[in-house]
């Protein structure tokens, strides 16, 4: 773990060194993790289905689906062994206009007690580990989202939701950051199909970049011959996200619900399932068996890429790989517990993810 972290901080530190404006493919990378246990078990296949307080994340759009009373979900994840914790919250408010539905949500994803390694080494060439002090970086950002429905009748629903995204990213006393963007959701339900299309990052979101550095910390930077930066602006480009789903009833207790979601990115070449210099498409599917609306488990693949194949010594043959992921819940009364179990890349790798979510209706007793 002290050598994971080590890397990590390391990492950080010369990140901090090398930045300027510029469209970067993995921008805010933390606001991709997902939201609810349900989606992670479904292989983050949810902007057609999502009905609840984890829709300002999926698909603003679907929070027209909470109605009557507001909906809170919770989610707590650690990644790489605890290293890197993450947190979701998502709170669904209608109206008095059963139309219309406002939502907000709040994400945090942190690496703590990074090793500060830039005065481990003396002016004299030693190494003292006692010069060895630690930081944290944490990124954050709060969805604001408004939801309402266009169409509404026996047989089909069309609706429409946006997100004003407010991001604040900090590395110790390094960097810190402030950006915004804009996201917008179309739903449509029509009897058994579901459709969907998310616009995430719609106007592009930037990250405006401070540096904060000591004359000590621009001293080492100098002599190690890094950059020492003074701002910049990092743009996050547009996604679009189109996704299909089916309602299989097998009879009157047993259901089977099935979602695809295709993700298209346009800025430059990515390893992805179809890939080139002007649109990339990433695929994900997950199922989710449900009994009588109470007991529910789920499956899902995701995030297919080539990889080099872990038996040829030449490294030369590619394979293809997949994130797959599993997961289960249980709903009573107007309480809900989802939990998926995955891992960090593909199927063959070690580093697994446990992940529990709460769902809760805020149900008041006087009115029910």
């Amino acid at each position: 773990m002290k050598i994971l972290r080590l890397l990590i901080g390391l990492t950080f530190i010369l990140c901090c060194s090398k930045g300027f404006s510029q469209f970067r493919k993995y921008s805010n990378e933390f606001l991709n993790i997902g939201a609810g246990a349900r989606a992670l078990g479904m292989g983050a296949s949810q902007i057609v289905s999502v009905n609840d307080g984890t829709a300002g994340y999926w698909n603003p759009a679907g929070l027209v689906f909470v109605k009557d009373h507001p909906n809170l979900a919770l989610m707590h994840a650690e990644y790489f062994g605890g290293i890197g914790k993450y947190d979701f919250g998502g709170l669904a408010l209608p109206t008095k206009n059963d139309n219309k539905v406002l939502g907000i949500s709040f994400l945090r994803f942190a690496v703590d007690d990074i090793p500060n390694t830039l005065f481990l080494v003396n002016p004299d060439g030693s190494i003292d580990y006692n010069n060895i002090s630690t930081f944290s970086s944490a990124d954050y950002a709060v969805l604001l989202s408004y939801a309402q429905i266009l169409k509404r009748n026996n047989k089909e629903l069309l609706s429409f939701g946006g997100n004003i995204k407010i991001i604040r990213r900090q590395v110790g006393s390094f960097a810190n950051a402030w950006g915004f963007g804009l996201d917008f959701g179309l739903m449509y339900h029509k009897e058994k199909w579901k459709f969907a299309a998310v616009l995430r990052d719609a106007t592009t979101t930037f990250n405006a970049w401070s540096f904060t550095f000591t004359e000590r910390e621009k001293e080492v930077l100098y002599l190690t011959k890094n950059d020492i930066p003074v701002k910049s602006t990092e743009l996050t480009a547009p996604r679009l996200i189109l996704g299909v789903g089916k309602d299989f009833k097998l009879n009157e207790k047993l259901n089977l619900y099935a979602e695809a979601n295709l993700h298209l990115t346009f800025d430059g070449k990515r390893n992805t399932v179809i890939s080139s210099n002007v649109v990339n498409i990433d695929p994900n599917i997950g199922l989710e068996a449900q009994y009588n609306k109470v007991v529910f488990l789920r499956a899902g693949i995701s995030n297919f890429q080539q990889a080099l194949s872990d038996g040829d010594t030449t490294n030369q043959k590619k394979v293809w790989i997949f994130q797959p992921s599993l997961g289960a819940g249980v709903k009573f009364s107007n309480v809900g517990i989802d939990y998926a179990f995955t891992n960090l890349a593909n199927q063959s790798n070690p580093l697994y993810t446990h992940v529990i979510s709460l769902k809760v209706d805020l149900v008041n007793d006087k009115k029910k």
